[in-house]
């Protein structure tokens, strides 16, 4: 794992990526798929140099550190969230469609105002 730690970038002037800010989008590695750039970032981890993973796969390294750095930051993310139970999701969908069915019926009394009918007396709580 020593060869990971080494993997650092981030000069003056460049991206998040590594890539130099003023570098054409066609070089910036558009094109490659998520699951490519995941195959090189995990090869990284497990070890491998990052000097021929570059070389490998035509990427520099900055861009490749970048993928890298991306990679964790995203699993950091992922380990801060807690599960949500089942319970939990349709307690979210339940307020969601109260929330829908709330703007329908604000709606439908501007319309029946703007139309002149008097609004029907609310029922207290």
């Amino acid at each position: 794992m020593s060869g990971v730690r080494e993997v650092r970038v981030g000069a003056v002037g460049e991206s998040r990526s590594g890539v130099p800010s003023g570098e054409p989008e066609a070089s910036r590695g558009v094109g490659w798929s998520v699951r490519r750039k995941e195959q090189v970032v995990l090869r990284l981890l497990r070890g491998e140099s990052l000097d021929l993973l570059a070389r490998e796969s035509g990427q520099p390294a900055g861009r490749i550190a970048g993928w890298w750095e991306e990679f964790l930051a995203a699993g950091r993310e992922g380990l801060k969230s807690r599960p949500v139970l089942e319970g939990g999701r349709r307690l979210v969908e339940a307020q969601r469609k109260v929330g829908e069915l709330q703007l329908v019926v604000d709606i439908l009394r501007a319309l029946l105002e703007k139309k002149g009918h008097p609004q029907s007396p609310r029922r207290s709580r």
